[in-house]
């Protein structure tokens, strides 16, 4: 299993749309990293659902449903893909980028070191740590 972080502005598509739909194909990536992240999503795989923007804190575990195929909001031909998510719980405690940033075992998360990117992987140790952070 790998373990995965998406990024959504909540004021286009938040945590709650999301709870209500039950269901999601992640479209409109159009950043070349993201995509091949995409690609690399299998089905079980975890995903932690990130308020960008303006709450900028994980609110969500969402899970893989489907693997990539042709983000429908594309272009026929294009390589945009797009993965399908359903959600799995809220976090008891959103996890803010504030406590991110201070805490030392996430020195080396993607969302520092790349933070405009939007989907990203994230080790195993990190997935843990930051449900860890939501549980308090």
């Amino acid at each position: 299993m790998n373990y995965w972080l998406v990024k959504s502005e909540p004021e286009k598509y938040s945590w709650q749309d999301f709870l209500q739909e039950g269901r999601t194909d992640w479209t409109g990536v159009r950043n070349y990293q993201a995509r091949n992240f995409l690609q690399q999503m299998q089905p079980q795989d975890l995903v932690l659902f990130y308020h960008s923007v303006s709450d900028k804190e994980i609110v969500g575990v969402a899970e893989v449903v489907a693997p990539a195929a042709p983000d429908t909001t594309a272009e026929t031909g294009s390589p945009w893909v797009a993965v399908a998510l359903a959600p799995r719980e809220a976090l008891p405690q959103p996890v803010s980028l504030a406590q991110i940033k201070a805490d030392e075992r996430l020195t080396q998360i993607a969302l520092l070191r790349q933070s405009r990117l939007s989907v990203m992987p994230l080790r195993p140790e990190e997935f843990d740590t930051l449900l860890e952070l939501g549980a308090r």
